[in-house]
This record gives structure tokens, sequence and C-alpha cells, in this order.
């Protein structure tokens, strides 16, 4: 027992790596994640009593068990049957296939990530690009919601920095949900949206299998509680104007609706700008009949460091207004009571909600004058965006500004700036033709607006 034994100095290491391995994966790690786990459970605590909704359990579950529990769900396993037949493969690899899936779906919350970081974030952006204001807020409405309710913030898509304002703006409410397109499917972005709680969903290449794996995750985050937003429209809009709701993920959360569970209450969000950052990537995608967007990331990132330049020289400012209001919520229970649980007719009475609600800003209002080309000193211009409010007819939480004169002087501000119109020496406002389309393009996102009120009047 006492004798001494000799070996080799690499099997002695050998013998102590193994050991170190086997003393941190049994001892160490478990240690740590034990105490990461509760000091997250302690900010979890002191953040929910803050948050008109606390972050739900279901939000904090370890990613690892989601995967688990989202591949053995009994439709996604009956899925993976059906899958394994028709393309004649093994079960256990159509099992791994649907495993990918899950994987690729299902996000790893950090509350750290998204209330340390990325509210102050969008809050610090936000207010530096653009003078943000909040239009409707019926703040009793809101408060009045079943608290036990999940809440889902259907939202017109106008930009990608509709993320950033809707997550500043919402930040009292909750910590929000987001479906977030393949193009954020890229390393370091994907790990940090995935912290902030955000799912990725495929456009392309999406299989019975894929569907039937994201239908069952958004009907189960939905039961469970979790806040979520969304864009009806599927895609960002092209040429300004709301688009036509699709289907699918409102088919996948009125499919897992049960009619003893949870109630779901969407709540409408519109947002406008008086400058969309991507309105000319926008814009040529329309016109090329295609979603093909030429931007690029060395684009963007040029364009970013330019205008911190510019900002930091006092050579340029703030790119207009921003602004979000909030529609009256509509509960799935009393919806389908009523309607039935067809997701169409949902679907349409949301994107109503949503464009009563859209804000109306000085450059979308200008625009609107502005788009037939006659030329205008700024008198005729601030008798015709009288006019033109008279026409909507709005409250006064829906606009910036009601006073025609304001108006005149903020969207010029910004037109002008942006070289879309010029001010001649005898004071006229004249449009260049070649950015016509530009301002048909901020028009279009308050013309229905004016639509609605003529058909009503």
């Amino acid at each position: 027992m006492t004798e001494r034994i000799e070996i080799p100095i690499w099997l002695f290491v050998l013998i102590l790596a193994f050991a170190a391995v086997t003393f941190a994966s049994h001892f160490l790690f478990p240690s740590v994640r034990w105490f990461l786990r509760r000091r997250m459970e302690r900010v979890v605590a002191r953040l929910n009593t803050r948050l008109a909704r606390p972050i739900q359990p279901f939000k904090l579950a370890r990613r690892t068990d989601m995967i688990q529990r989202l591949v053995y769900d009994p439709a996604v396993t009956e899925a993976i049957v059906d899958h394994a037949r028709e393309h004649g493969l093994r079960e256990d690899v159509a099992f791994e296939q649907a495993k990918r899936y899950a994987r690729e779906i299902v996000p790893s919350f950090s509350a750290t990530a998204y209330f340390g970081f990325a509210i102050r974030a969008a809050r610090l952006l936000a207010r530096f690009l653009y003078h943000v204001r909040l239009g409707r807020y019926d703040k009793e409405t809101l408060d009045n919601v079943d608290p036990d309710a999940t809440l889902i913030f259907v939202i017109n898509h106008r930009s990608n920095m509709d993320y950033v304002l809707v997550t500043y703006l919402a930040a009292s409410q909750s910590a929000l949900s987001y479906a977030v397109g393949e193009w954020a499917r890229v390393w370091p972005l994907s790990r940090l949206i995935r912290a902030m709680g955000a799912y990725f969903i495929r456009r392309k290449d999406a299989g019975p299998l894929y569907r039937r794996v994201l239908a069952r995750y958004v009907a189960m985050a939905t039961q469970g509680g979790v806040a979520q937003a969304m864009f009806p429209e599927g895609g960002l809009s092209l040429d300004g104007a709301l688009a036509p709701p699709r289907m699918g993920l409102l088919k996948y959360i009125t499919d897992g609706w049960q009619p003893d569970g949870r109630d779901v209450v969407f709540v409408p969000v519109a947002l406008n700008y008086d400058r969309v950052l991507e309105d000319r990537v926008l814009l040529d995608a329309h016109r090329s009949g295609t979603r093909r967007f030429r931007a690029r990331i060395g684009e963007a990132l040029r364009f970013g460091l330019s205008y911190l330049l510019r900002r930091a020289t006092g050579r340029v400012q703030k790119f207009g207004y921003a602004a979000v209001s909030f529609g009256t919520p509509l509960s799935l229970n009393a919806h389908v009571a009523a309607h039935g649980a067809d997701p169409e007719p949902l679907a349409l009475e949301l994107m109503e909600r949503i464009g009563a609600v859209v804000p109306v800003l000085p450059v979308p209002l200008l625009s609107l004058v502005l788009r037939d080309g006659v030329a205008r000193d700024r008198d005729a211009l601030r008798e015709a965006v009288d006019a033109e409010l008279g026409c909507l007819a709005l409250p006064p939480e829906h606009a910036v500004h009601c006073a025609p004169d304001e108006v005149v002087a903020a969207g010029l501000d910004v037109l002008l700036r942006r070289s879309l119109v010029q001010e001649t020496p005898e004071g006229q406002i004249r449009v260049d033709p070649a950015h016509i389309d530009v301002l048909a393009y901020y028009a279009n996102s308050i013309s229905h607006l004016e639509r609605r009120n003529s058909a009503t009047a």
C-alpha cells in the first residue's frame, strides 16, 4: 500500500487533466451554474416589482430544458414520424433534424442582457437619432387588461428601428419576445438577440416539420404567458403604406389557443417616422418587384460613422420625429366568441386598429400636400396643411403638431436638409421630380387616414 510507483510524466499529466475535468464537471460547473441561477432569480425578483407584467417562469426556463420539452411535444413527435415516412428516413434521423430546428428557434433569455443593456441601448439610440414622442396611450385601458392574460403587441413594420422604439417604450410593461428573421442569424449578433429573448424564424426553406416545431414553440410561449411583439405584415413596408397581414404567427397563436386556458390580448401599436433610415433601400426593392435589399453592412457602418462625425461637429441634427401610438386592445377570447377562431378576420381587425392610430408627423403630413409636385410658398403650404388636418379630423394626441405653422417649419427642416425639396429665392418650395417617390413613400404612411375619413364623411 505504501510502495512507490513510477509512471511517465505524460501519464501523470493526463491523470491530472482527467481529474481536473471531473472536478469541474461534477463540482465546479454545477456550483457556478447554481450561483448564476440564484443571481438571475434575485435580479428577476427585483424587476418584477416594477414591471406591469412580471416575467413568466416559461421565459426563465433553461434553454436545454425548453428544447427537450419542444422536441418531445406530441404534435412535434407526430410530425417527426410523418417526416421520416415521407422522406424515407429513420425516425432517429428525423428526430435530430427536429432538434436542430428547436435549437435554432428557442431563445436563451437573460434578464441582465435585456434590462441591463438592451433597454438602455434602445433608449440612447432612439433619443440620439430622433425626437421621440408617445402618441395615443390609454394607460387606464392597458392597466385594466387581465393580469393573467398573455400580452402580444402587434406592430406595423416601417423600419428596423421599430425593434428599438418598441423595446424602449414598452420597457415598463415586460420583457418582449420578438420573432426575428434570418438576417440576424450571424455571430455575434445572434447570441445577443437570443439573450434578449428573441426567437428566429425562417422565411425560406421552411418545410412541414420546421413549421410544426415553430408553431408548437409559439403556442407554448403564448400559453406560458410570455409577452411578445410581432409584425403582422410579415416584413418591412416597401412603399410606406400598411401592407396586407400575413397569417403565419397569428395562425400559430389561434391554433394553440385553448378556451379554458389563458386569454391572449393583442395590443395594436402604430409607429411612424419623419425619416426612415432605409427608405431608399426599400423603395429600390419596391421598384424591382422583389424583396431583395441592396443594403450592405459596410454601407450601414459607413453611414453610421459619417453621421456620428457630423453630429459631433454640429453639421447635422436629429432625423426629425419618431412616434408610437397604442390602439385599443383586443381579447382573443372575446373575438373567438364573436367571430370564431379563423385567423383572417382577426388579422384584418388588428390591421384596422393599427391603421387607426398611426401617428401623423410633420414630414408625412407635408409630403401628403407636396406629392402633387405643385410649387407653393410657405403661406400656401400652411393653408394646405390646415386643410389637410381638417380632412383628417385628428384627435389632439394623434399628431405631433396640430398647428400648421409648426408642421411646415418642422417638416421643411427635414426635407430641405435631405434636398428632397428646394426653396427658391422667391420663397417658392419646389419638389425635385427625382424625389417624388420618396415624398409619396412618406405620404403613404398616413394616406389611409385621409381615405378613411373621406369614406365616413
